[in-house]
């Protein structure tokens, strides 16, 4: 499995954080987990399951305990904790580090950061960041378009139409986020974000027209950086004597990284407009999602009429 890094320089610029220590290597150094620790354990002597790929965060607590410690002992804390080599250490709500602690950072050669926020802030946001940023991902041909919220994925062999399909949705006022190449990520055990490859951001390729800038033609609000995938409208030609006449109680699923995503095949035949169907099965799979299922409603009425016949 690909391992992903995020650099520390690109942390402590999005998180504007202030380099109270710099490393030598501090522009080499990449950050390859997505946890975040308070040492306290470890402020204390006990290393053990200590993990060194991890950010360190000093938060007011710890800042106090280590105020209490005599110079001898805060030498050694120091001279333990950055002997594991962590990426860095960060000092939340503007706190100044100890000179003992400078002290240890330049025998070990370790980053010291100072940010501003409380370290609840610095920690969540921290997580989240990482989270996103080392999430494992792939990429996958088609179009991903945000419709009334709802991100669907629409798959399907090239020159089906999925690129004239998504122009058709921009003009009723839906969103792009990626055409013909897709980047997910997975986010949880269950959710799966997409976006675009930075060089194919907001551009479209139509057969006939050429590559078109959706944000230049139909404006910023149609474009969006990421959704959420919530369907994917696998588009198939049609196929006469192929029945499609699918009620729809029984969801299929497509599995991508792990992550089963409600899936719909929407045969393609001239007269078909395709973006009201996708705008139609968006809106069904909110409405499965919040626990309505009309075809169920639909045999339960049936089922209700017949039962009344019978007796």
């Amino acid at each position: 499995m690909t391992q992903y890094s995020v650099p520390l320089k690109q942390l402590a610029e999005e998180f504007e954080l202030t380099i109270a220590y710099r490393s030598t290597d501090y522009e080499e150094i990449k950050v390859m987990v997505d946890e975040v620790s308070r040492p306290g354990l470890p402020l204390t002597g006990f290393f053990e399951h200590f993990e060194a790929l991890r950010i360190e965060v000093l938060g007011y607590v710890e800042m106090t305990y280590l105020d209490n410690q005599t110079h001898e002992k805060r030498l050694e804390i120091f001279d333990r904790l950055f002997a594991y080599k962590i990426p860095a250490l960060v000092i939340s709500r503007g706190q100044q580090p100890h000179p003992e602690c400078m002290e240890m950072a330049k025998k070990h050669n370790t980053t010291i950061l100072i940010s501003q926020g409380s370290t609840s802030y610095i920690i969540s946001n921290l997580i989240t960041s990482l989270k996103s940023a080392l999430a494992p991902r792939i990429t996958r041909h088609g179009v991903l378009v945000e419709i009334y919220g709802e991100g669907v994925l629409i798959t399907g062999d090239s020159g089906i139409g999925k690129s004239e399909t998504a122009v058709e949705l921009l003009k009723r006022g839906h969103r792009l986020i990626a055409d013909d190449a897709v980047l997910i990520r997975k986010l949880s055990s269950t959710q799966l974000i997409g976006s675009a490859p930075e060089l194919v951001r907001n551009f479209i390729e139509l057969r006939g027209v050429g590559v078109i800038n959706v944000a230049n033609l139909f404006g910023v609000g149609s474009i969006k950086e990421n959704t959420i995938i919530n369907l994917v409208a696998n588009l198939v030609p049609w196929e006469s004597g192929h029945h499609y006449g699918d009620l729809g109680l029984e969801q299929t699923y497509k599995e991508l990284l792990g992550v089963k995503v409600p899936i719909s095949t929407i045969p393609v035949t001239p007269g078909r407009n395709l973006a009201v169907i996708l705008e139609v099965a968006a809106m069904n799979i909110r409405q499965k999602r919040m626990g309505y299922n009309a075809a169920l409603e639909f045999t339960q009425q049936i089922d209700r009429k017949f039962e009344q016949q019978g007796q």
